[in-house]
């Protein structure tokens, strides 16, 4: 079920963090595995996190009798944006694993259930931040089922080079076709919809941009509530784009299939993938901007490249007239 042929790691090519893909096909074919990585899990000493779609879960509750050991989390109380998730597989992993205790996790995504192109882009990219988020973490593993029931293998192909290996009757092998590249293969961003608008900026321009956003998502049909909250992550986008890329910038904005979108291009370069997904240390300097934009905006897509400068894109959903 995967690209390319998998096969048995040695302990020297398993990464510390254990990531692997669960193909499987049906409720029968699910539980099997699950519940066989559970069973692993609680016969070595280890807990369990599980966050996986409210059918499934119900299905692993039935088998497990309230096992304490196992702790159910509702990923639907974090809104739709994959970049809250990593900050939040932290601290489940954390409040399980006090004392250093091993700890599993079971992470299914509602792959079906992407708003856009855009939306499943970012759920897949986050599948592969998580090798970088819990690279150092020997004491976590995670298991990602994934329903392979409509056989779309360029589906599966494409999350399977997120994960280092694939878990196959009962027991994991690696995975030949896992991306090993330093750089994630980002989709190219299509272009802004016509008609877009457009303001360049730089030092002492917030205010104008902060109204122009205003404007331009009140026209789109944003409600007050959110236009306070793009406002802020509006402002924490621009004054990092002003500090750190180069001083200048432009600013698009668009509607497009009922979202608000707000571009932010500059000529400054990110090199840390992971800033904005994990909440900021009090001591730490810098990382909160992005941070605030994933949790108060729908999606937040990021490019960024020395050569070709960073782009920023701040999705807010727009509800439908009544």
């Amino acid at each position: 079920m995967t690209a390319n042929p998998p096969s048995k790691p040695s302990s020297q090519e398993q990464p510390m963090f254990r990531h692997e893909l669960y193909p499987y096909r049906g409720d029968a074919h699910f539980l099997s595995g699950t519940l066989g990585y559970i069973h692993e899990a609680l016969e070595g000493g280890e807990a369990v996190v599980v966050a996986v779609p409210p059918d499934k879960a119900s299905l692993l509750r039935d088998e497990l009798a309230d096992e304490q050991d196992v702790t159910f989390v509702d990923t639907t109380t974090l809104g739709s944006n994959p970049g809250r998730l990593v900050g939040s597989w932290v601290a489940w992993m954390k409040e399980r694993g006090a004392g250093d205790r091993p700890v599993r996790g079971i992470g299914e995504t509602a792959w079906r259930e992407a708003r856009s192109a855009a939306h499943l882009s970012e759920l897949r990219y986050h599948e592969w931040l998580l090798n970088r988020a819990f690279a150092r973490s020997s004491a976590w593993s995670m298991l990602c089922p994934y329903d392979d029931a409509d056989e779309d293998q360029s589906a599966l192909q494409s999350l399977s080079r997120c994960h280092p290996l694939i878990r196959q009757d009962g027991h994991h092998v690696r995975n030949e076709g896992y991306l090993t590249a330093d750089e994630y293969p980002f989709e190219v961003l299509n272009p802004p919809c016509d008609p877009f608008q457009e303001l360049s900026y730089t030092h002492g321009d917030l205010s104008a941009i902060r109204s122009k956003v205003s404007q331009c998502a009140s026209d789109a049909g944003v409600p007050e509530d959110r236009l306070r909250k793009l406002a802020v992550a509006v402002t924490e986008i621009a004054t990092n784009s002003i500090r750190h890329g180069g001083g200048s910038g432009t600013l698009r904005t668009w509607t497009q299939d009922s979202t608000f979108l707000c571009e932010f291009r500059d000529a400054g370069y990110i090199p840390d993938v992971m800033v904005g997904r994990t909440r900021p240390a009090t001591d730490q300097i810098g990382g909160r901007g992005l941070w605030l934009a994933h949790q108060l905006c729908d999606l937040v897509e990021i490019r960024s490249t020395p050569d070709q400068g960073t782009t920023v894109r701040l999705h807010t959903d727009v509800p439908p007239h009544s």
